[in-house]
């Protein structure tokens, strides 16, 4: 890990990016500590960091600030300033055809838009919480949040250094994903937008119940994707706090 810039927040809160090889990332710690600090792994959709960052540093931010707590997140596989990615563009843009066409996406489209980033994505993100672990001001424990929902499924399952996850709903999940959500075990929190343009319903509610934590919860908006109250911030940042200890 490579620190390639650093400022200090009105807020105290330092933020600075990184590169892991190829892999660009920001971190966000708190203004001072008394001893190392738990360490929350915040996801994003495959838009870029540069257009998620308002989103990303807004939360980050809050954790930082008001719990103590250090926010770290990285960019996908194929986005932002990363190379391209071919088969995920290609993937990308027979989505879009079959949602504005009217048409059921398939279960080969969504295999081959969602497997192949899980498959990527996750050993990266590992990688980078082992970077992120040995820097003295971060000790854990760790959560993950947000993000594309199979890749926090998968990281649910293999990394035991994540305790604890806050997931948003997502249908887009294969059938392989969907099976291993039955051996995700750790305290979970799920945030629902009722009237999600993108998303079926039924299927997301189908996976939540798929999950095999004795301690979940499903939190439902009425709103679309974008409608999110603010106050699920804060409820979220409560439900972390019982576990980040």
């Amino acid at each position: 890990m490579q620190f390639t810039s650093e400022q200090r927040l009105d807020d105290g809160v330092l933020e600075r990016e990184f590169t892991l090889g190829e892999i660009p990332g920001i971190l966000w710690t708190p203004a001072s500590a008394s001893a190392p600090a738990p360490l929350i792994l915040i996801g994003h959709p495959p838009l870029g960091l540069r257009k998620m960052y308002p989103r990303l540093a807004g939360r980050a931010r809050h954790y930082a600030a008001e719990y103590g707590w250090a926010a770290a997140t990285i960019e996908l596989p194929g986005s932002g300033d990363r190379p391209r990615w071919a088969a995920a563009e290609q993937a990308r843009a027979d989505l879009r055809r079959a949602m504005e066409a009217g048409e059921p996406v398939s279960d080969e489209i969504v295999d081959a838009l969602v497997l192949p980033l899980v498959d990527k994505a996750v050993p990266e993100w590992q990688a980078a919480l082992d970077a992120l672990l040995s820097l003295p001001e971060i000790g854990g424990p760790v959560g993950f949040e947000g993000g594309v929902i199979s890749i926090g499924i998968r990281l649910a399952v293999v990394e035991p250094r994540i305790a604890v996850a806050g997931f948003f709903a997502g249908s887009f999940v294969p059938a392989a994903i969907f099976e291993e959500a039955r051996q995700v075990t750790l305290p979970l929190r799920v945030l629902l937008q009722w009237d999600d343009e993108g998303n079926d319903r039924q299927a997301a509610l189908d996976l939540f119940d798929a999950f095999g934590s004795k301690e979940k919860s499903l939190h439902a908006n009425l709103g679309g994707h974008t409608g999110v109250p603010r106050s699920e911030m804060e409820d979220g940042a409560r439900f972390f706090a019982r576990h980040l200890k």
